[in-house]
């Protein structure tokens, strides 16, 4: 696996071993950070530049990573897999991005309060287990989801996504077996 663009690109990251990760593959990261940097937004403006980055269920952290590479200024991570949360730390180390990153053993589903809300936030759970409507409602009541937040989730292509009442969907892409949901807060 590799960044795909900005300061790090062509830079190597590692998956944990087994198959407890599924990493999001470079074509799709490709794809997604393509739409997050091209498309309008419809007034939440420039989702990336500048941005603290929430990449629940981080597994390597790629996504996380790549917005870092590409603009964003801070980023935090949580995953729940100690294998997957190594791993997130050794990239973070490798790629010199320790220092604004922040990765921490977390359920996303019942995360710590937070004072500063992020505008993008990656959702990338195991497939099938309903995890992200959960995890969308507990993150934004705990404060960590911004008002003009673009929330991308990323979902098995027969999956359903279900959205908590206060989020709304822009638009879905589908790439093989894989759904990207791009999401607001309303």
């Amino acid at each position: 696996m590799r960044i795909i663009g900005g300061k790090l690109s062509g830079r190597t990251i590692t998956a944990p071993r087994g198959t407890a990760t599924r990493p999001t593959q470079d074509r799709l990261r490709e794809a997604l950070f393509d739409i997050i940097t091209h498309r309008d937004w419809d007034g939440i403006g420039d989702p990336l530049t500048g941005a603290t980055v929430l990449d629940a269920f981080c597994g390597t952290g790629a996504l996380a990573f790549e917005a870092l590479s590409r603009g964003a200024s801070h980023a935090v991570l949580f995953d729940q897999d100690r294998n997957a949360l190594r791993t997130a730390k050794e990239n973070a180390a490798k790629l010199g991005l320790a220092k604004v990153c922040q990765i921490v053993n977390v359920d996303a589903r019942h995360p710590p309060k937070v004072t500063g809300a992020c505008r993008l936030v990656f959702l990338d759970p195991p497939y099938g287990k309903n995890l992200i409507a959960p995890a969308l409602s507990a993150l934004d009541e705990a404060g960590w989801i911004a008002k003009d937040a673009l929330i991308i989730a990323e979902t098995a292509k027969k999956e359903i996504l279900e959205l908590p009442e206060n989020f709304a969907p822009f638009f879905s892409r589908f790439y093989g077996d894989t759904g990207l949901h791009f999401v607001h807060r309303v």
